[in-house]
């Protein structure tokens, strides 16, 4: 049951945030004094605004640090990147049914997702398979992790796969060391934290033991839950309840040049009686499912950096993912009774063994940091219905460089070559084989002036070879999708703008891709499409902050056969984000976050299109330092403010109604 949580419960909140900020206002006092006098207060980089611009590369990409997951507390890794421009959500709010989309490709209502967006937790690949009404892509929960990175379209992912044209989305567990300090020593932390719409409740404990400098072993364990949500109208969101416990393991040891890494993260869920489609798009058509889902990842890394030798920093990863969801058809809850695509089980495993070295090279008036790797991959799909099992092997190198020349240029070439054997059993029990292989690869040049503008643009080819999805089409596992992008934009980065030590960060990237050979999507032989993402940060000495995205996209697609052209269904709404902030120093942040989004494009089946809607979101942290309280943390949240009723762009069902959120955490 969703709380009364009108008018009254906005002002409950307020009076709550207002009574926080009071127990410490001597210490905000402080630092408002500390800021009439001079004294610095940790606003002049452009990291103290909520996010930092990424306006030293030509790449397209944001990162998301520790501070901003905790401060916003999503739900879900979808949730968390939504928040980036060009990506897009189908549902989000839970990790079952949802799916991330970047710049019109990845997941959509039919499919977890088309191959296009790749998943990376510490190095391995996840969520890349396409199950066919189930959304399992971002299945773990945001506790476990202190950065997410996402690049945006293909210059920057050649380092991570074939076939990316939407993006890459990189997740970084945390690590002992981030409570220890690394030092020798024993820390703990512990949150909690609620949700009003559904009672939302989640934990999440982290035991961190560093017994010496040289070896740092810590344990996470995070429990996640929330019963159906409400939307703006007090309408049950149906099937978004879920429980969802998740733990990490990870170790590392250090030995002067030498370390050694290894973690583990496993998130799992149960669903009983339960639609199997979880997008909901079909109306109860396949029936419920009995569904168990499990989410494993595993790596160990090596790392040697010299100490005397630059060209040689060397890595090698193996890590493994594992995907399996186990389920049983409810007899009589489908008009068509317990078909084979409900009652089948699914398990995707990726094993994978990068080694790559790192050097930096002078060679007169240029300079080099060349990454060379090579890998080896191996896809292993227990046949089911709707998805034929078999194995893929793949060897893949690479090379990316990074030259610096001139007092300002950047020349940044990559290359990827990878090839690719498929071996299944067709419906008629034979056996299949497939080879194909590709090289692909592109390159960017930057041009930085003296006065903190940068010109910059870029042209990428990818290519996605046939994937385990398509093996009963001799056609398709023959041809390769084509993708082509290139981009160009500016950046501005200067500190002293309005007074001597504010600073402005400015990124502006116009992208066009075109994507041939379609094999991904149902009666489509080609898409074209173009946006613009716009990036900006401001922050003051004095706390004051703004940062804004946007992302404006046009979208096309040929029809097969007729060649008829019409609006790609799957390119997310242009969206604005603004976020207004206040920080006191390290004891509170406060702000407010306004996002808009135009209309959708019109729905592939109905033709309909989603109305645009502009809601607000609130935030506040508490950071006591010192006393009783010190190294506790207080967040609270208003998400949906103004408790608007709306669906997103991609989304299969509305988002939550107004949710006051609030966690507490506290380091030992």
């Amino acid at each position: 049951m969703k709380f009364a949580f009108c008018r009254k419960s906005a002002w409950l909140g307020a009076t709550a945030l207002a009574a926080a900020l009071a127990v410490h206002s001597p210490a905000l006092a402080q630092e408002e004094a500390a800021a009439e006098s001079g004294e610095f207060l940790g606003t002049l980089t452009l990291g103290e605004s909520k996010r930092e611009v990424q306006t030293d590369t030509a790449t397209p990409n944001t990162i998301i640090d520790q501070e901003e997951i905790e401060d916003r507390q999503a739900g879900t890794i979808a949730e968390l990147i939504d928040s980036v421009p060009g990506v897009s959500l189908v549902n989000g709010s839970t990790p079952i049914g949802s799916g991330i989309n970047i710049r019109g490709f990845g997941a959509n209502g039919t499919y977890g997702t088309d191959q296009k967006v790749a998943v990376t937790i510490d190095g391995a690949s996840v969520g890349s398979e396409e199950l066919y009404r189930i959304g399992t892509q971002l299945f773990t929960d945001p506790y476990l992790y202190k950065s997410a990175e996402v690049i945006r379209g293909t210059v920057g992912s050649f380092e991570y796969g074939s076939g990316i044209i939407g993006g890459v989305v990189r997740l970084e567990t945390i690590d002992a060391s981030d409570l220890t300090g690394g030092e020798a020593g024993i820390a703990f932390r512990q949150t909690l934290g609620g949700a009003t719409n559904s009672n939302g409740f989640n934990s999440s404990s982290t035991l961190a033991v560093q017994p010496t400098e040289n070896l740092d072993l810590l344990a996470n364990y995070s429990w996640r839950e929330q019963g159906n949500q409400e939307d703006g109208h007090g309408r049950t969101i149906e099937n978004s309840e879920f429980e969802l416990p998740s733990y990490l393991l990870k170790a590392r040891y250090t030995q002067g040049e030498h370390s050694v890494t290894a973690s583990y993260t496993n998130t799992e869920t149960s669903e009983r009686d339960k639609p199997y489609d979880s997008f909901g798009t079909t109306g109860g058509s396949f029936g419920n499912v009995d569904r168990d889902t499990t989410s494993e990842t595993a790596t160990l890394a090596y790392n040697y950096t010299s100490a005397t030798n630059a060209l040689l920093n060397l890595d090698v990863i193996y890590s493994y993912a594992n995907q399996e969801i186990v389920q049983d058809c409810v007899e009589g809850s489908g008009p068509f009774g317990c078909f084979a695509t409900v009652d089948a089980d699914h398990q995707y495993e990726t094993s994978k063994l990068t080694a790559k070295n790192t050097a930096y090279i002078e060679t007169g008036a240029f300079t080099h940091d060349l990454r060379t790797g090579i890998e080896f991959i191996l896809k292993e799909r227990l046949d089911a219905s709707s998805a034929p099992g078999g194995e893929d092997n793949r060897i893949a190198l690479f090379v990316v460089d990074e030259i610096a020349f001139g007092g300002g240029w950047t020349f940044s070439p990559a290359l990827r070559y990878e090839s690719s054997e498929i071996e299944g059993v067709l419906d008629d029990g034979s056996n299949a084989s497939y080879d194909n292989d590709a090289l692909m690869g592109g390159a960017s040049l930057r041009y930085a002036f003296d006065n903190g503008f940068a010109l910059f643009g870029s042209y990428a080819h990818t290519e996605s070879l046939p994937i385990l999805d398509d093996l009963q089409n001799e056609v398709y596992m023959t041809q390769p999708e084509v993708g082509k992008t290139y981009e160009f934009g500016g950046s501005y980065d200067r500190i002293g703008i309005f007074t001597k030590d504010d600073s402005l960060a400015l990124k502006a990237n116009y992208y066009h891709t075109d994507l041939e050979d379609n094999t991904s999507y149902s009666g489509v032989e080609s898409v074209e499409l173009q946006g613009l993402e716009l990036e900006g940060s401001y922050a003051r000495r004095d706390g004051y902050y703004a940062d804004v995205n946007a992302n404006i996209i046009d979208a096309d697609y040929v029809a097969l056969g007729s060649g008829a052209v019409g609006d790609w269904y799957n390119a997310p709404a242009d969206t604005l984000r603004l976020t207004l902030g206040k920080r006191f120093a390290r004891s509170a942040d406060l702000s407010t976050e306004i996002v808009a989004a135009d209309e959708s494009k019109p729905a592939q089946y109905t033709g309909e299109k989603s109305p645009g809607y502009v809601i607000l979101n609130l935030r506040a942290t508490i950071t006591p330092q010192d006393g009783l309280l010190e190294g506790t943390a207080f967040r609270f949240g208003i998400e949906n403010a103004f408790d608007m009723n709306y669906m997103p762009a991609l989304a299969t069902r509305p988002t939550p109604g107004r949710n006051l959120k609030f966690t507490v955490s506290k380091a030992f």
